[in-house]
């Protein structure tokens, strides 16, 4: 397994790892209505008032999606950033909400997650709908040298995260980076088939999924300890607007409830 040429930084890699979240972001755009949502206009281009780190954050809805968030920070003094694409979808369905997350540490991270929306210790058929089929690759994952499983240290994140959770960090080699953009493209393929499968959810049964929705990307995002690393990056007001921007809460969903 070779790695890349040691002369190239990890702004390289970031690059690799922002363009698999573009094919990634690129099938949504095929498959679903979006719409630039406002409330994060003046996000599109930020950068900090006490270091080098600059990013971006793009947030968009439509007819099916609440709210989906391609986003990226990078510190070039560091080498160090993040990127993120988060697809949460709307209270139509109870088809689980998709996560794309990549990081360079300076090792590369990746989480890639199907979120629940039901119960599954009581669930039985959402479990083996949508994470029986995943198992095998979880299961995979876990024995493969090439990797090293991340175990989150906050208590809320592991369990907000599913029991097939895809969260590892590995070197930066070209078997790595394939190995992400491959899984992370079967990840979005079978996710895809799932909503174009999913039946309609009773109207009901949507205003308790749209409320528990919002709790927990709220409460997902205000408790995700990379807050920490933004406010090193960024300064508390900053990563404020980013925190709140990233789980939606001045979009419109979110001022209704």
């Amino acid at each position: 397994m070779a790695e890349l040429q040691p002369n190239i930084d990890n702004k390289t890699i970031f690059t690799r790892l922002w363009d698999i979240s573009g094919e990634l972001r690129q099938k949504l755009e095929a498959r679903f209505e979006l719409h630039p949502d406002p409330s994060t206009a003046t996000l599109k281009a930020y950068s900090s008032a006490i270091s080098e780190a600059r990013g971006s954050l793009n947030a968009f809805s439509g007819p099916e999606i609440d709210w989906l968030v391609h986003t990226w920070m990078y510190n070039p003094k560091t080498g160090v950033g993040a990127l993120g694409l988060t697809i949460w979808l709307g209270p139509h369905i109870q088809t689980p909400h998709l996560i794309f997350e990549f990081g360079t540490t300076p090792e590369i991270l990746f989480n890639m997650d199907y979120i629940s929306r039901s119960d599954l210790s009581t669930d039985l058929e959402y479990l083996d709908r949508y994470y029986e089929p995943v198992n095998p690759i979880y299961l995979s994952l876990q024995a493969d040298l090439r990797l090293s499983p991340y175990i989150s240290q906050v208590l809320y994140v592991r369990q907000f995260q599913s029991p097939t959770n895809l969260c590892y960090t590995c070197s930066a080699t070209e078997d790595s980076l394939e190995l992400i953009r491959t899984i992370a493209h079967e990840m979005l393929d079978r996710w895809l088939v799932w909503v174009n499968e999913a039946e309609p959810l009773p109207e009901e049964a949507q205003a308790t999924l749209v409320k528990r929705d919002l709790f927990v990307r709220r409460t997902a995002f205000e408790r995700d300890p990379g807050s920490k690393w933004l406010m090193q990056m960024f300064g508390q007001e900053l990563t404020d607007t980013l925190v709140r921007a990233l789980w939606g809460g001045d979009s419109p969903m979110a001022q209704l409830h």
